[in-house]
């Protein structure tokens, strides 16, 4: 608002000031030509010149300049005047909402001072509570320290007992350890039973399941000692075999690997001398590659196939490795042969040596045997190692 008023009173000085500076040029023009050394009375009327054309083209020249002046003058005056009036509009609006800003804060401050009132209630209620909560609390204290009472009179009398119980607990732990190693014993037993119940077993694995529906095992088994060691047939005769079945008995839709195939021997020697050829050379039966092995319970076996990774690569290093009953691995280095009843036997044999650690990657994997026996459940856990140049 006061630059506006600025802008104003600056415009009417700068019309004044060049009204003031035509006339006077136009009052000094006229003057020198008149009067060069005096004023225009002392010259005769015989001796006054005529008017020049440019002089009189000069003086309508100014009075246009003038007349723009004035127009000029009066459409700035105008706007500065519609200035203010919008100016006074604005004040009155901003004094409007001034007025309803006013009413407003009245009206929260009404509110605020009953919302005072309220929370001065609220407060008073409140220490009403906490004194009723607080005498509550030293009667729960008091109950409390009478709880606690008892409770050291009873944990008193527990000490007193407690060496009893200690002596107890001992001769229990001792009963527990003399029963797991009789479990562990009987478990070890009942392996080496079943182990050797199936000495005269072979387990041919990697058979199709279709050959069972042309022929019988007991034929397929004959025709593949006859493919592949037909010399064992010419010194012993006919194979006689007790009993042959797959394992496990119930087919599985969803497994990808063919069942194997266990086949009981009445003649030991002859399967004897078929698992020794088959140890020299792969068997195959029309085409197909079939391994026969020596079959072992299901523990044996597990503990044998920890031993796979490591006995791969300890060919590839020409240590000559073996499993010897049950699942013991042997291996020829530096001239001495080297056994190793459980892989971690083996792993803290190689950490004694840099050569083979570098050579041997060792890697934990877990594996849980368990076998049932007077409700005792027995955990045997592996390293499976797997080698790496």
């Amino acid at each position: 608002m006061r630059g506006t008023r600025a802008q104003t009173n600056t415009g009417r000085k700068e019309g004044v000031n060049l009204n003031k500076q035509q006339k006077q040029k136009k009052e000094t023009t006229i003057d020198s030509y008149y009067s060069p050394n005096g004023t225009e009375g002392e010259r005769s009327a015989n001796d006054k010149p005529e008017i020049p054309v440019n002089w009189i083209q000069a003086v309508e020249e100014l009075k246009t300049q003038l007349r723009e002046a004035e127009d000029n003058w009066e459409k700035n005056l105008k706007i500065k005047i519609s200035h203010l009036e919008t100016e006074a509009l604005e004040l009155k609006q901003e004094n409007s909402v001034l007025k309803d800003k006013i009413i407003q804060l009245e009206n929260e401050s009404k509110e605020m001072k009953d919302e005072a009132k309220e929370m001065k209630d609220e407060i008073k209620r409140m220490k009403d509570n906490l004194q009723r909560k607080s005498d509550q609390k030293e009667k729960d204290d008091q109950k409390a320290r009478d709880e606690i009472q008892s409770l050291r009179t009873r944990i008193q009398q527990l000490e007193s007992s407690d060496l009893t119980r200690q002596q107890d607990t001992i001769k229990e732990n001792k009963k527990n350890e003399k029963i797991e190693e009789n479990v562990k014993h009987l478990i070890h037993k009942t392996e080496d039973l079943e182990n050797l119940s199936r000495r005269d077993n072979l387990r041919i694995i990697g058979l199709p399941e279709d050959h069972d529906k042309r022929k019988s095992l007991d034929i397929i088994l004959e025709e593949i000692i006859k493919e592949n060691c037909l010399e064992i047939l010419e010194q012993e005769g006919k194979v006689e075999i007790e009993r042959i079945h797959r394992s496990p008995p119930v087919f599985n839709p969803q497994q990808t690997t063919p069942r194997n195939v266990i086949g009981k021997f009445k003649n030991n020697q002859m399967k004897e001398q078929v698992l020794k050829a088959a140890k020299k050379k792969p068997f195959r039966y029309i085409g197909i590659m079939v391994r026969i092995t020596q079959d072992l319970s299901a523990s044996t076996l597990k503990d044998r196939k920890a031993w796979n990774m490591i006995i791969r690569k300890a060919r590839e290093l020409g240590l000559q490795p073996r499993i010897k009953y049950p699942s013991k691995l042997t291996m020829f280095l530096q001239g001495k042969i080297w056994s190793f009843n459980t892989t971690e036997e083996f792993q803290a044999f190689i950490n004694k040596r840099p050569d083979l650690n570098r050579k041997f990657e060792v890697q934990p994997q877990n594996s849980r045997e368990s076998s049932k026996g007077d409700n005792c459940d027995l955990k045997i856990s592996h390293m499976a190692l797997s080698c790496s140049l």
